[in-house]
């Protein structure tokens, strides 16, 4: 799977808080860092109880992904969710910062994430 399909999927999987997606899109021995200073998600068993625990909170999920970028296995992409959160509209922003393995899954992925009150529109020059 190239970059680009992984990203479609990350999309699909989190508007639909489809763990079982999620989790497939990693190695085996993965660590998801969705926030820098803890512990990482280790493995698709911990990258799904992370989603399991996350999603059950969101609802009404609207998520957009940048180009995916980069070189030599490294990429980067934007995200930019609107959503609720045990009923709360909010907007989260972020980067995630990626290492595929050569079969198109990931090996490490760590989370930069903005929050905002309410369902705010990405500016113009969002994503490219």
């Amino acid at each position: 799977m190239d970059v680009a399909t992984w990203v479609e999927n990350y999309r699909v999987a989190w508007e639909r808080a489809d763990v079982e997606l999620a989790s497939s899109l990693f190695t085996d021995d993965a660590t998801y860092r969705n926030d820098v200073f803890a512990a990482p998600n280790v493995g698709r068993a911990g990258v799904a109880e992370y989603w399991t625990r996350v999603t059950s909170r969101q609802s009404d999920v609207e998520v957009r992904m940048g180009r995916p970028f980069g070189v030599d296995g490294r990429f980067a992409v934007e995200f930019w969710t609107r959503m609720a959160v045990d009923a709360e509209d909010v907007t989260v922003s972020g980067t995630l910062l990626l290492l595929m393995a050569d079969d198109g899954r990931c090996r490490s992925l760590r989370e930069n994430v903005n929050v905002a009150e309410g369902r705010v529109d990405p500016p113009p020059e969002w994503g490219t």
